[in-house]
């Protein structure tokens, strides 16, 4: 019994909990009455994928149907690992502790690209071929992925059966009835697949067919099968209404985010340029007060949880802020509940904010600048000016706050040097205006820290054409940055550019891909994103083995005009709207956040009229 096996090592190994289930809230199942059975895999550890806030929802909605049955598989770590291939323990649910093989979907969340190679390796341990031309023709183990990274699912196509694209809550069901159906009639794999791709949202690539001309640019691309030529995302058009569960699994040992989570809005308003989150959710919708503070409550309440975070791309931006935040604080704080708040903008940062902020946090505030200089922030579409930078600093220094943490991204279109020695200088106006206020926090000095990521140009972002700097490039900026800062009340940090830069091109990349992605992982690449696993020459030698260029899509400036690979998948921010603003950058010409006034970005389509009255 498999059961035996794993519990036989547990001890052997770094947090056993993470590797047999049981935990409170779990649900297992009598499987004689399931009629399709749900592998939902995080392509990372269990610590990671438990603070998934996807998987909470999804897990909770299909196991709310009697005769579906999901359950939750993680990437084991790397001591285990070595213990199930030693030991013949193949990857198995934890609900249940049987091997995935049994399931007849293997579904994977795609939340970032350095994730590829532990969905080969996963499905390895599995004992299941990585290859979807290797695995027959037979209807079961049906592997399927979402997520963001799906919006250009090309560098994974090889790997999968059918893509999920746009939101779940809905298309998860539709997809599990229509197999379901399949299934008791003794359908094969290539039947479900050819109806699943009449599902709006479902990608299946095995019926798309690219061609690529002598400069290596995609030339044309043909379905087959009768499939839509193009693929529209899913969304929930009621975002009040959709489906939330009132209870989460609560696991025994410490996990990244320990606590219940409560969606308060999708989308965003702002229009940041190189935000893919913010075009890829749209449209902006929110749930009312009285629902966000009803799931609330019911999340602690069933978890014994005692902190809830809000989660959103702009929690600021609700337009009933204030309440919600009122009538939040004084739930938790009557239940001894700590209020977890994400990181506030710049231009709408008030007294009345800091002092809701100031009941449940303590620490430093957080702040999103991500240019240092006006110039810069406007070719973004960031639409924050230093004056309001600088005010929401005095607001947090008045308030008592002496530590302030601000953001910045680095390698941006049209970025000068004076771009990167204005963070410096941004950072020390910030310094010397805490010392300038009478009612500062005395005996504390203050601190600055400014941290810098690379610029990677995503799919589905009005920066989609654009190249990203060279390492060499990136190395210089990161050394002038250090040397302009002058004081040690700036402490400065910033990410690794090899892994930008990697990031950037499985991002930009299509199904040439594919291969590239499993010479790494057989050359023992995984777990990419952890910086101890992280192998970049190991990549290196596979894009060179596999006669493939990274610059091609890291540093190449991809023309308006040409087949890019997510170009047959809409998510209905148009293509041309993208192009428009991308001009805009270029003339460092700002776009007004969609509630001010629409910029007719094609969305509005998909919900059949205006997203704001």
């Amino acid at each position: 019994m498999l059961r035996n096996k794993i519990e036989k090592f547990l001890l052997s190994v770094q947090k056993p909990s993470r590797y047999i289930g049981g935990e409170a809230g779990s649900i297992v199942k009598d499987k004689s009455k399931i009629d399709v059975r749900f592998a939902f895999c995080f392509p990372d550890t269990y610590d990671i994928g438990m603070s998934h806030l996807g998987m909470k929802i999804l897990y909770s909605l299909i196991n709310e149907r009697e005769n579906y049955w999901c359950e939750r598989v993680f990437a084991p770590a790397e001591d285990f690992e070595a213990i199930m291939r030693e030991n013949d323990i193949p990857l198995y649910g934890l609900e249940s502790l049987e091997p995935i093989t049994d399931f007849d979907f293997i579904g994977f969340t795609m939340q970032y690209e350095l994730s590829y190679t532990n969905v080969l390796n996963m499905l390895d341990l599995a004992h299941i071929p990585v290859f979807a031309r290797d695995r027959g023709g037979e209807l079961s183990q049906i592997i399927v992925a979402g997520g963001p990274c799906v919006c250009n699912p090309e560098p994974l196509a090889d790997f999968f059966d059918l893509f999920i694209l746009g939101e779940g809550e809905e298309v998860n069901l539709e997809l599990m009835d229509l197999y379901l159906r399949h299934k008791k009639s003794g359908s094969t794999k290539h039947e479900f697949l050819k109806d699943a791709a009449q599902i709006q949202g479902i990608y299946v690539p095995m019926f798309y067919h690219f061609h690529y001309g002598e400069n290596g640019i995609i030339e044309s691309m043909e379905t087959s099968d009768g499939v839509p030529e193009i693929v529209h995302k899913r969304i929930i058009k009621d975002f009040d209404k959709v489906y939330y569960p009132d209870n989460f699994v609560v696991p025994f040992t410490e996990i990244v985010h320990d606590r219940a989570s409560v969606e308060v809005l999708r989308g965003c308003i702002r229009g940041c340029r190189f935000c893919q989150a913010g075009f890829i959710y749209r449209p902006f919708r929110e749930k009312t007060t009285d629902t966000v503070c009803r799931e609330t409550q019911a999340l602690c309440e069933n978890t014994g949880y005692d902190e809830v975070s809000l989660a959103s791309l702009s929690t600021s931006d609700h337009s009933e802020i204030d309440t919600m935040l009122t009538r939040l604080i004084d739930y938790t704080e009557g239940e001894h509940i700590n209020l977890s708040l994400p990181s506030m903008r710049v231009d709408n940062f008030s007294e009345s904010l800091l002092e809701k902020i100031k009941r449940v946090r303590k620490s430093g505030l957080t702040f999103a600048a991500e240019g240092g200089t006006q110039r810069l922030r406007d070719v973004m579409n960031k639409n924050v000016t230093e004056e309001e930078i600088m005010n929401t600093c005095r607001i947090a220094f008045q308030g008592g706050y002496s530590n302030v943490k601000l953001y910045f991204m680095m390698g941006l279109p049209t970025e000068t040097d004076e771009d990167i020695v204005g963070i410096a200088e941004l950072a020390q106006r910030v310094v010397d205006l805490y010392y300038s206020i009478e009612n500062r926090p005395k005996g504390r000095g203050v601190q600055v820290s400014v941290s810098t990521a690379t610029f990677v140009p995503k799919p589905f972002t009005p920066f989609e054409f654009e190249p990203q700097d060279t390492r060499a490039e990136i190395e210089r900026k990161q050394k002038l940055l250090v040397d302009s800062i002058k004081t040690k009340k700036i402490k400065v940090s910033w990410h690794d550019p090899n892994v930008s830069i990697l990031e950037a091109v499985l991002a930009k990349g299509d199904r040439r891909l594919c291969e590239v992605i499993y010479t790494a992982w057989r050359k023992g690449c995984k777990f990419d994103s952890w910086s101890e696993y992280y192998k970049f020459d190991l990549w290196q030698e596979a894009f060179a083995e596999c006669g493939v260029d990274m610059a091609f899509y890291a540093n190449r400036r991809f023309e308006y005009d040409e087949i890019l690979p997510w170009d047959h998948l809409d998510y209905y921010v148009s293509k041309e709207f993208f192009i428009r603003e991308n001009k805009k950058a270029r003339q460092a010409e700002t776009t007004q956040n969609c509630r001010l006034k629409c910029a007719g970005c094609g969305v509005s389509k998909c919900i059949g009229g205006k997203c704001f009255d």
